[in-house]
């Protein structure tokens, strides 16, 4: 595998950073999670968009144009051969010092890994996943802000942990009132009464770039499609559920807290937006190979 690191390809063994790097010391950069389907990287521009609005909001000048970013995804696919993928898209703040201060990182680093990935076992998309609400609470607005995509994970990361300790691969995050804001890497959508309900932007879900495109998949499909606050009590009444997202794509939800959601089975709105989803990327995205 070769990685991009700064305009040159290294190969995996030879591919390094500084220990004092700012992303590796303090968590100090931004991300994004990109996915290629048959040779096509899908929704790059909208991905690399959300990367621009992530750096802009923590002050993190990326070194690079929007369409040069583009460009270098396209071709770390081309350069691993990947036809179907993952691409992770990592700009720290760069080489400073021990202190805190971003001022004494003198240029930002940009970092692009085109691999495979597998988040859930391939079970759970057939047979539905059981999830937990957690203790950990979804970051504040007024801290570090949800909507900025960052190295720092470790809010998800807890909440992961206390999924996994209670057996589970994934965990309702709540925010500080209460309200369902999104999992540890997923945003979270229910069904009731055949509308298509997902928590807002204000309650800590991420801008999801999957979750955009469920949204207009229901919309198309003539469902209504709200962002209300919704509670622990919503999730458990729901019809179906399931989470959304670049890695997982969607995965339906059967279980919360131990109560059976819907018929104890993906519901057919899940399944049939699973269809139409997996319809979409075979037939959209910036071409790798041409």
């Amino acid at each position: 595998m070769k990685v991009f690191i700064d305009g040159k390809y290294y190969d995996e063994h030879a591919a390094k950073i500084s220990v004092f790097d700012h992303g590796l010391l303090y968590g100090d950069g931004v991300f994004e999670g990109i996915r290629a389907y048959h040779g096509r990287v899908f929704k790059l521009r909208e991905h690399i968009d959300r990367l621009f609005c992530s750096a802009k909001a923590i002050m993190l000048n990326i070194p690079m144009s929007h369409a040069h970013i583009m460009r270098a995804v396209v071709e770390a696919c081309r350069m691993n051969k990947i036809r179907d993928g993952y691409i992770r898209l990592v700009v720290t703040r760069g080489i400073g010092t021990l202190g805190l201060s971003p001022n004494r990182c003198k240029k930002p680093s940009i970092i692009i890994i085109a691999d495979k990935i597998q988040l859930y076992p391939p079970a759970l998309y057939q047979k539905g996943m059981e999830i937990v609400t957690v203790p950990t609470v979804r970051s504040l607005h007024s801290a570090l802000n949800p909507a900025i995509k960052s190295l720092n994970y470790l809010n998800n990361i807890l909440a992961k942990i206390e999924a996994n300790h209670a057996g589970c691969e994934e965990a309702v995050m709540l925010n500080a009132e209460g309200f369902v804001a999104e999992c540890t890497g997923d945003n979270l959508f229910i069904v009731k009464k055949g509308e298509l309900l997902t928590p807002p932007l204000s309650a800590g879900a991420l801008y999801g770039i999957t979750r955009g495109v469920v949204m207009e998949l229901a919309e198309e499909e003539g469902l209504a499609v709200s962002e209300p606050n919704l509670t622990r009590y919503d999730l458990f009444n729901a019809d179906e559920c399931f989470l959304t997202g670049t890695g997982a794509e969607i995965v339906p939800v059967v279980k919360i807290d131990g109560r059976v959601i819907g018929a104890g089975k993906p519901g057919p709105i899940t399944c049939k937006l699973v269809t139409e989803y997996h319809a979409l990327t075979k037939n959209s995205g910036e071409p790798i190979y041409k």
